[in-house]
């Protein structure tokens, strides 16, 4: 009886771990706005790209942050472009609430799917262009939670946008999936531990 426990728990367990890399697999694929490379954030405009980072000088001066702002108060989100042709082109910045709580799976979908936008944002930026590579923003958080960052920019010749949707979390670390890996670390452990015969040696030791 306590073989045919095991052996049900550990096709649970395979099923439980082929599901969660698949989630993972989705994820990444989903979550295009903000990549990391050589240690640095990048921002995905379509086919274009940009460093993007964030400050809150008032609290940790020059240190730099991507997804995870620490603290509730003024930040500076600045891009760097790595596209000569952003350059060129008039860009726009908004900050919304995550009133879907779509967090690290945001796109432009979910984006066109908020009923009222407007009541949704907390910051804009009127459209601008960025001769010089850089495009700065400041805004002041009041709140602590998981915000969508939405840059809109227009090609300097044709009728086209393209658009840049990235989370991020104000006043602390999002954990996200992590505990569910735990669980399923732990869950895992407990499978081979019973597959091994440990629940056998317990009994053993217990009856000797």
């Amino acid at each position: 009886m306590l073989d045919l426990m095991a052996a049900g728990l550990k096709r649970l367990l395979a099923v439980m771990l082929s599901v969660c890399l698949l989630l993972s697999i989705e994820q990444v694929a989903a979550h295009g706005g903000v990549a990391f490379e050589d240690d640095l954030c990048v921002i995905n405009i379509n086919f274009m790209q940009a460093h993007f980072t964030v400050f809150q000088p008032q609290v940790s001066q020059t240190k730099e942050f991507c997804e995870n702002i620490p603290e509730v108060t003024t930040s500076v989100f600045v891009m760097e472009y790595l596209h000569e042709l952003l350059t060129e082109m008039s860009i726009d910045f908004r900050i919304i609430r995550d009133v879907n709580e779509v967090g690290r799976f945001a796109s432009w979908k979910d984006i066109e799917a908020i009923d009222d936008l407007d009541a949704a944002t907390v910051y804009y930026r009127q459209p601008v262009i960025e001769e010089g590579g850089f495009y700065r923003a400041s805004h002041t958080f009041e709140e602590k939670g998981t915000y969508i960052g939405v840059v809109t920019a227009e090609h300097p010749v044709e009728d086209r946008s393209y658009n840049a949707v990235f989370y991020f979390q104000v006043g602390g670390r999002d954990l996200g999936t992590l505990p569910f890996y735990v669980l399923l670390a732990l869950m895992l452990q407990l499978g081979y531990w019973l597959s091994s015969g440990g629940w056998n040696r317990i009994q053993k030791r217990l009856l000797a």
